[in-house]
């Protein structure tokens, strides 16, 4: 056990070295390719940081198989909104705070882009509905085609980020690139291949942090679904979780947590098609819960946008007792 730990925690190292280097170059990305924040945060950072927990569902269903591996891959497709929904606001809206007492920061208050933010939690709404809904469908061809349809409402998504706003190069100030650090431009190679490496570090990291927290987890008996909603997510997930803070600490909230909505959005669309297509998507009460709950935080914060026309990191806050709540279902 206490060389499991060990390891996890030298890929817990790899992983946050990995989102330094990632959040510096996908900046640079998209001043390259003329994008807006909201593009880059949502788009670019939430897809690049989303793979690792993509990967651990298809490898599970379509490589493995099997019952157990079937829950697994379920449970990491629902565990990844689930928390992103809970622990990735409330880290954010913790860094936020902590970063203003420290003087990090000049305000608490999180300059987002609201139309940005509200468009991506909107979506996640409606879209995790209809997904969660498929599951009482009778008919495995009904799901067949909401597995489509979800496709073809994420690309209209990205769609709409890539042709909205203004360029980033034209809101942001950038840390020089880490690979380029004396060019006041770095060139186009330069900022694809540290955009590579982080991501090739983030992917590895995780996967080795996911395999020894799971060898820890299976010690202590934990079923296959419920393992795979709580711990696999967390290693997962945590690329988009410390990009987010690099990103607030900067004053980058738009970034900060469009790199968290963007990945939502991605998760409930993309990842819950495999669960479509390749399972029955037939969720018992620990699945229902958790997807409950990652609505219940995500419609939280909407409403709050709504009506404040801003963000506070109070809001952000409400995903731990909702946390709290699903480990208490989960291991009544």
């Amino acid at each position: 056990m206490i060389i499991e730990f060990a390891l996890a925690a030298g890929a817990l190292v790899i992983i946050l070295f990995g989102c330094e280097l990632f959040t510096n170059a996908v900046e640079w990305l998209g001043a390259k390719l003329d994008l807006s924040a909201g593009a880059v945060g949502s788009v670019f950072a939430a897809v690049g940081t989303a793979l690792p927990e993509t990967i651990v569902p298809i490898v599970a269903i379509l490589l493995i198989g099997g019952e157990e591996a079937t829950a697994v891959g379920t449970g990491g497709i629902l565990g990844a909104p689930f928390m992103l929904a809970t622990l990735a606001f409330t880290v954010t809206g913790l860094a936020v705070l902590a970063f203003t007492r420290s003087g990090r920061r000049e305000s608490a208050a999180m300059a987002v882009d609201a139309r940005v933010l509200s468009h991506d939690l909107g979506y996640f709404l409606v879209v995790y509905v209809v997904a969660i809904s498929a599951s009482f469908l009778p008919w495995h061809e009904a799901k067949w085609a909401l597995g489509i349809i979800l496709v073809g409402v994420y690309a209209y998504y990205v769609w709409i980020h890539l042709r909205t706003g203004a360029s980033i190069a034209q809101e942001q100030e950038f840390s020089p690139l880490r690979l380029a650090p004396h060019a006041a431009v770095p060139r186009l190679r330069w900022v694809l291949a540290q955009t590579l490496l982080s991501l090739g570090m983030i992917f590895v990291g995780a996967h080795v942090f996911v395999n020894h927290l799971t060898e820890i987890a299976h010690h202590f008996a934990a079923s296959p679904l419920v393992l795979s909603i709580i711990i696999t997510p967390i290693a997962t997930e945590l690329p988009e979780k410390f990009n987010s803070v690099l990103w607030v600490r900067e004053g980058k909230d738009t970034l900060a947590t469009g790199n968290i909505t963007g990945a939502m959005v991605f998760q409930s669309t993309i990842p819950v098609t495999i669960g479509l297509l390749f399972t029955p998507w037939v969720l018992d009460k620990n699945a229902l819960a958790s997807a409950i709950i990652a609505l219940t935080s995500g419609t939280v914060v909407y409403i709050h946008m709504r009506v404040r026309g801003h963000l506070s990191p109070w809001a952000l806050l409400v995903g731990f007792p909702l946390y709290l709540v699903f480990l208490l279902i989960a291991f009544s």
